[in-house]
This record gives C-alpha cells, sequence and structure tokens, in this order.
C-alpha cells in the first residue's frame, strides 16, 4: 500500500531528514483515540516519531508525561524490540505538545502501556520492514532472507548492513500495510522483559533534570497565591498597602473567582481549574513574596463558604449505618433469606478510611506568560509546568483569557510527584490570571501548606458491611453499605461503588447499596482510586468472616474465587479468577504461608483487582507490647502479563507499597468548620526510610495483554497488614490511619 491510497488519520507518514536520515510519524487511528475526550481511564494517547540519523543514532520521541512511572523508557523499549534496534543505540526525547499529531499526551490510570503496546509494535515492525526493503535493494537478495537485530540488517549468507547504512534509502520504500505487519515470537526479545535502567537516571541523579520549580525564564517575576482557607469563600479586601512597601514587592492585588477557566473537554476534569478568589504577590524572589504572604491580613466573604465538619461525617455515617437503606446497586437472590436463617451466623462490622492528601514532593507551581499582541497580532501565553496532562492547559488559557488554543505553547516539564493531582491545573489557572493582571511573566511557586489546603484529596468514607457464614463455613451471603460523599448530587471522584467492582463480581450472593452525604471539600484522584480504600474493606472483612468460620484465611479466599473463569469473557479490565488464584498462591508460598510465628508476629494476606492486574500480597509484621509495630516484608505476586521492563515494574510495585504503608499507617487530613486542619509534615507525616520493609515482588508473565502497574499494587497492602497486625495480636483494625488506632509504625 502506498501512502497515497491510505486514509489520513492511519497512515505512517515518511519524510527524509537532514544528513540521510528516516523518519516515522504515526497518526493513530480514530478507533484508537476514540469519540470522546477521554478521562484518567479512557484517555486520548501518544503518538511517536522514530529518526535514525547517518551516523546510527536512533531517536525515538515519547509525549507521555514522566512522573516516575517509567512509560519513557517501556514505551520506546517496544519500539526498538520490534524494530531490531540495539538498544545502546537508543536516545530518548520528549515529543512537544502538539494535539494534532499526538492527540491527549496524558499519564493517568495506569493505562499507558495497555493502550499503546500494540501502537507500539506497529512503529517498529513499519520501521523494520522498510530497512529491510532497503538492505534487499542495496544487497540484491531477496527480503525474506533477511533479519534485523542489533540494529543492522542481517542476510542468510552473514552479509550485513547497519541501519546507518540503510537509512537514506528506507525513506524511499513504501510503507507497509499495518495490517500485513507481522511481530516478533516473545522467545526471542531481546529488549523486552529485561531490566533497562530509566533513560533520564542519569541527569536526574546529577541534578540535571529540569523539573517545573526549576523554570527560570528572562525579565521572571514571582508569585504566591493565597485562597480562602474555607472552599467558597473570596477576597474583600487587604492590607495591600502594608504588603507593596515590603522590600521586594512589585505588585499585590485581589483576584476574583472564575468558573470560566474550569470548563474542560475531559469530563472528569469538568470544573476542577475553576479559578478560587484570592491574594496575589508578586515580586523580586520566592523569598521576598512568601514572607508578604505570611503577613497578609485578609478580610474574607465567607458567606458562601465551606463548613464541612470530619467529626460530624463521621456521626452521620454511624447513624445512616444503623438506619440502613441506601440506593440499590448490585442484589443477589436470597441475601436476606441468609440472614434470616438460623443455621447461618451473621457478622456485621462498620469501617472507616481518611481524606488523605497527595503531598508530591515539588509542591504545585506554574510560570506563565501572557504577552499583548500589537498591530493587530493575536494575545498569546506561553506556560512551562509539570502536569499529567499538559495540553489540557491550553483550554484554560481560551476559556479565561480568550486566547486561542494555537497561540498557547506549553512547555512539559519533568513532574515531582504526580498520583492524580497534577491532572488538575487550578495552580495554572492562577499563575496565568497573574501574568495576566501584573503584565509580566511569572512563575508561582505554592508553599508546603498551599499544597496541602488546596488539593484534590482521596475521599474518605465508610463501609457497613454484614456477612452470613453457613453450618459448613462458607459465606452464603455478602452485604456491603457504601457511605460516601457527593458534591452537586454526583459522586465525587473515588468515592461511590457501581456493584460491578471487585470484590463482589465474585460473589455469589451480594447486595451492594450507597448512600452519598453533600460534601464542598474538593476531592480528586490519588492513586489507584476507590480501589485503595474499598480493597482495606473488602479484604479485612474477608479475613473476619474466614477467622469466624475457623477456616485459613487462604484457603478461604481461594474459595471465594470458585472456578477458573473471566467473570466477562476475554475482557481484560475484567477479573479472571484463574489468574487472581495463581497470583494468591504464588505469593503465600513465596511468604511461607502457614509457617509457624514467633509471637507478636503474623502474616496478613490480601488479595484485589484493579486497572486490569491482579495483586496478592502477604505481609509479615511485628508487634510489641506498647503497640509498635513493624512490616517486615511484604511478598508481591503481580499479573499483568508480560512485563515490558523489568526494572521499572518492580520499583513500580515497590513504591507502591511504600506509598500504602505511609499512608494507612500515619496519614490523614480532617477539616472543620471547612478548614483543613493540616498543615505540613510534622502534622501530616511521611513514613521514613528506616521504616522501609524489603519487598520481594514477583511476576507471572501470562500470555495476556501487558496492562499497566503504577496503581494496582497499592490497594492490597493496607488490608494485608491489618490481617497481620490481627494475626500477631488478635486486635482488629477497621479505620485508618493506624496511628489514630494506637499502633506507632517503628
Amino acid at each position: 500500500m502506498t501512502i497515497s491510497r491510505m486514509n489520513r488519520r492511519s497512515l505512517f507518514k515518511v519524510s527524509a531528514l537532514v544528513g540521510g536520515g528516516l523518519m516515522l510519524e504515526l497518526t493513530l487511528p480514530s478507533s484508537v483515540l476514540g469519540e470522546e475526550g477521554g478521562t484518567l481511564v479512557s484517555s486520548r494517547e501518544l503518538n511517536v516519531y522514530i529518526q535514525i540519523a547517518a551516523d546510527g543514532q536512533i531517536t525515538i520521541y515519547s509525549s507521555n508525561p514522566e512522573m516516575g512511572q517509567g512509560i519513557k523508557t517501556s514505551l520506546p523499549m517496544i519500539i526498538a524490540e520490534e524494530m531490531g534496534a540495539k538498544w545502546e543505540d537508543v536516545v530518548v526525547l520528549d515529543a512537544p505538545i502538539d494535539p494534532d499529531k499526538f492527540g491527549v499526551q496524558g499519564a493517568g490510570g495506569s493505562t499507558s502501556i495497555p493502550r499503546n503496546f500494540d501502537t507500539m509494535r506497529r512503529m517498529g515492525a513499519s520501521a523494520r520492514e522498510m530497512l529491510i526493503g532497503a538492505a534487499s535493494l542495496l544487497m540484491e537478495v531477496d527480503r525474506e532472507e533477511l533479519e534485523a537485530r542489533e540494529s543492522e540488517v542481517i542476510h542468510t549468507s552473514g552479509q550485513s548492513r547497519t541501519f546507518a547504512q540503510l537509512a537514506a534509502l528506507a525513506v524511499e520504500q513504501p510503507v507497509p500495510d499495518p495490517e500485513t505487519l507481522s511481530f516478533k515470537d516473545p522467545r526471542s526479545y531481546t529488549i523486552i522483559g529485561t531490566s533497562v535502567g530509566g533513560v533520564d537516571n542519569l541527569v536526574i541523579a546529577t541534578g540535571q533534570s529540569d523539573f517545573g520549580i526549576d523554570v527560570d525564564v528572562p525579565g521572571m517575576k514571582f508569585a504566591t497565591y493565597t485562597r480562602c482557607p474555607r472552599v467558597g469563600g473570596r477576597a474583600v479586601s487587604f492590607n495591600d498597602a502594608d504588603i507593596r512597601r515590603l522590600p521586594g514587592i512589585s505588585d499585590a492585588f485581589i483576584l476574583e473567582p472564575d468558573d470560566r477557566s474550569g470548563k474542560a473537554s475531559m469530563a472528569f476534569l469538568e470544573g476542577l481549574a475553576a479559578l478560587r478568589g484570592g491574594i496575589a504577590i508578586v515580586g523580586d524572589d520566592t523569598w521576598s513574596v512568601m514572607n508578604a504572604k505570611n503577613q497578609l491580613k485578609v478580610q474574607w466573604d465567607e458567606t458562601q463558604a465551606s463548613d464541612d465538619d470530619w467529626s460530624r461525617m463521621v456521626q452521620r455515617a454511624r447513624q445512616i449505618a444503623t438506619e440502613g437503606g441506601g440506593e440499590v446497586r448490585l442484589e443477589g437472590m436470597s441475601v436476606d433469606e441468609a440472614f434470616a436463617d438460623e443455621a447461618n451466623r451473621v457478622h456485621e462490622a462498620f469501617y472507616q478510611f481518611p481524606y488523605v492528601a497527595h503531598i508530591c514532593m515539588e509542591p504545585m507551581n506554574c510560570t506563565a506568560d501572557l504577552r499583548k499582541g500589537s498591530g493587530g497580532q493575536p494575545d498569546t501565553m506561553e506556560i512551562w509546568m509539570g502536569s499529567q496532562f499538559p495540553g489540557q492547559v491550553k483550554e484554560i488559557a481560551k476559556n479565561m483569557l480568550g486566547i486561542e488554543e494555537e497561540n498557547v505553547t506549553v512547555h512539559p516539564m519533568r513532574l515531582g510527584g504526580g498520583f492524580g493531582r497534577r491532572a488538575v491545573h487550578d495552580f495554572a489557572a492562577e499563575a496565568m490570571a497573574i501574568s495576566h493582571r501584573a503584565g509580566v511573566p511569572v512563575k508561582l511557586t505554592w508553599t508546603r501548606t498551599d499544597d496541602i489546603h488546596n488539593d484534590f484529596f482521596r475521599a474518605g468514607g465508610f463501609e457497613n458491611m454484614k456477612a452470613a457464614i453457613d453450618a459448613d463455613g462458607k459465606l452464603a451471603a455478602w452485604d456491603q453499605h457504601y457511605i460516601g460523599f457527593a458534591h452537586g448530587g454526583k459522586p465525587v471522584i473515588g468515592s461511590g461503588l457501581r456493584g460491578n467492582e471487585f470484590s463482589m463480581v465474585a460473589l455469589d450472593n451480594a447486595r451492594v447499596r450507597q448512600t452519598m452525604m453533600e460534601i464542598n471539600t474538593p476531592c480528586g484522584a490519588w492513586r489507584a482510586p476507590g480501589s485503595n480504600t474499598n480493597a482495606f474493606v473488602e479484604q479485612s472483612f474477608i479475613h473476619e468472616l474466614s477467622v469466624l468460620a475457623g477456616r485459613d484465611h487462604l484457603e478461604f479466599l481461594l474459595e471465594l474465587m470458585g472456578q477458573r473463569r473471566w467473570i466477562r469473557e476475554g475482557q481484560i479490565d475484567s477479573l479472571n479468577t484463574g489468574r487472581a488464584i495463581d497470583v494468591i498462591q504464588l505469593a503465600a508460598a513465596r511468604a511461607g504461608w502457614g509457617k509457624p510465628m514467633p509471637a507478636g508476629s503474623g502474616l496478613g494476606l490480601a488479595f484485589y483487582f484493579c486497572h486490569a492486574a491482579h495483586v496478592a500480597e502477604v505481609a509479615e509484621v511485628s508487634v510489641d507490647a506498647n503497640r509498635n509495630f513493624s512490616v517486615d516484608r511484604v511478598t508481591v505476586a503481580v499479573d499483568v502479563g508480560p512485563i515490558i521492563n523489568m526494572s521499572g515494574a518492580i520499583s513500580q510495585v515497590q513504591g507502591s507499597v511504600i506509598d500504602g504503608l505511609s499512608t494507612m499507617a500515619l496519614q490523614q487530613i480532617t477539616m472543620k468548620g471547612g478548614v483543613i486542619q493540616q498543615d505540613n509534615f510534622h502534622q501530616y507525616p511521611v513514613m521514613r526510610i528506616a521504616s522501609t520493609p524489603e519487598v520481594d515482588v514477583h511476576f507471572i508473565q501470562s500470555d495476556n495483554q501487558s496492562t499497566g502497574l503504577g496503581e494496582p499494587a497499592l490497594p492490597p497492602l493496607a488490608p494485608a497488614v491489618t490481617n497481620a497486625i490481627f494475626a500477631a495480636t488478635g486486635e482488629r483494625i477497621r479505620s485508618m490511619p493506624l496511628s489514630e488506632e494506637g499502633f506507632k509504625l517503628v
């Protein structure tokens, strides 16, 4: 098939580069991009370019934001593998933000690998076939006698040509029809499945990597922004004369709330970036503006402000649990009958989990430069920031300031932590509005207190659990009442159940209900939304039931999985009970499940399915008489299909375990009268390195599709730990963080 015959949105376009190089551009077909703007779970993904220079360097451009999840390394590995490249010849560079070429350039929902694996293979295979075509002509042999490997095309006779030697001729070869491409046998992989260091490791380790907080542009001023402590409040006045007299301060002013910046083409972002009213201070350096910020005296209008109160939420949730009711999301055939059966033992428990913050190590920041057009030229905006969806920032400039998207340039910087927080661009709206008002480029940097108070938190919540165990020690009925939060009548991100999640989808007789309480506290995506709290509740309660039944937890959990099957046949985002059984058994075996444990020590097991991943974890915990506890070892078994980069995959699992442990042991956000009560790390602690457990990771590299790994290893950690504490002490924990239950992580 020639280029002229291919549809514009599914063709591979080829162009010669200066120096006799080869460049491939892939435009994703509409079936991959989707017809909608997408969400964190289903969003438009990247396009990739491959360039082979005359000196043999292979440049692969990556357009997904890199925030430590390793996607800038793993996706190019797929291309290089299918291409037959030698990894040492590959250089990976960031692609510019260009939605016309790349669609939505984003990272979130652990979807980058599953959404791009096949596309990356096609990219590499197409380049390989064009190089082989060039070699066939140059060497005057049949292409069937040629093979690409180690950045060469090699003939069966032993003759070979390097990719560098073939690049100029390869550009003249017809682009293969994607439908005719063949792919390498996984058994012959030389790159995929190996351990490859991150392509940016050296620049990070030597301090050369540029994060948003490192940006410095000519003529730049520095800025802070102070919002009302209560969401919904607006500034009426402040001590502006005092502030302006302070050294290093050039301007200070009030910004009114502006909902226009909250408009978004991605449904899950709608309304989140709306500009909240506050006080902007502009000056010569960060110290000057932060010093001035500390001296602000503001009169706030709080007539429409939040009065959310965590203690009232807890009280109301317990009342709701007692009253029952709720919207039914799933109804089993005979739940009430099982509870009424006198031969069954009925068990009920109330669980709660707190709001938590993202606390990215790099606080939110953005540098914005609005330049007024002259002589009939339009206004332009240039932005530097770390973002999970940097292209979406252009929407804010257009909606809030009227600057057309083609006149907005976004420079994506490396992210000092994301976890869902940097999918929301409220801080970018502030920087743009300040630059617009001040008339100069400004670098807005939040303080740590700003970063905590202005977060989009993981939603807290409550679940009332009830189950019946029959005379044989089997689960007879399951009733799960989720008590969560909504805003404007719609559940906030991460709150609520649909009734089709794990665990209930694997159970024969389950009822799921939910009741929502209205809040004003902003909530957003936080590593494994929903799953990160549901796993704690469900897997802890299943352990309670196994104890009630007098059965080994491993045996009880495996029994719940039933026959090996897909819950939805062949759908990768569906639970496969066979894959679940395999990871549960592997984790238990590697952890030595059933081995004698010394006094004060215990093993805890948990499994969870989310983000198309099957993950089981066993925690080994020690607890002393003063309730000091240590997590000595966590054994993790994972099935996400074939692993692309073993080094990156292990790091993702280890990071999830550490993040999960720090959160469940130490962290909570509370609010009183609408005001967040935690200001900094002295009130919102982070686990120290001395408490880090050994993390033993095992992968089942099944022949299923490869799926993402940034989130799914976090949810099982909390129940594995609390189940282990029960095994060690006999004390049941039904609330996080553990520090509020009297347990101290050491």
